[in-house]
């Protein structure tokens, strides 16, 4: 049985109207979790403190995964912060552990 992949574009924040991080994976989980343990000391992320998941997409394909997500950092902060508050106003942290069902 061929079981399908989801590519995921994601939005992190330190915290509501913060800096935010957008990026793309096929893991969601491990790489939230890479993010929260601050792997890379030297990231913007671990640099900038920014941990919560405030948004996400998932997709079935990377291309399209890729492209979406070139396309949201495009968007000036205004857009990605309308983004955001129209799937979580209040910008809850959407990740509580890998035993999180996200989707």
């Amino acid at each position: 049985m061929h079981q399908t992949q989801t590519f995921v574009v994601y939005i992190l924040a330190s915290h509501k109207n913060g800096s935010l991080y957008i990026g793309v994976t096929n893991d969601l989980i491990r790489r939230i979790e890479e993010h929260k343990s601050a792997h890379k000391p030297r990231s913007h992320t671990a640099r900038y403190n920014i941990k919560r998941l405030v948004y996400f997409e998932t997709f079935d394909d990377p291309g399209s995964a890729i492209d979406r997500e070139k396309f949201l950092k495009k968007l000036t902060r205004a857009r990605k912060v309308k983004l955001i508050e129209a799937e979580n106003p209040d910008w809850f942290e959407l990740f509580k552990g890998e035993d999180t069902v996200l989707w």
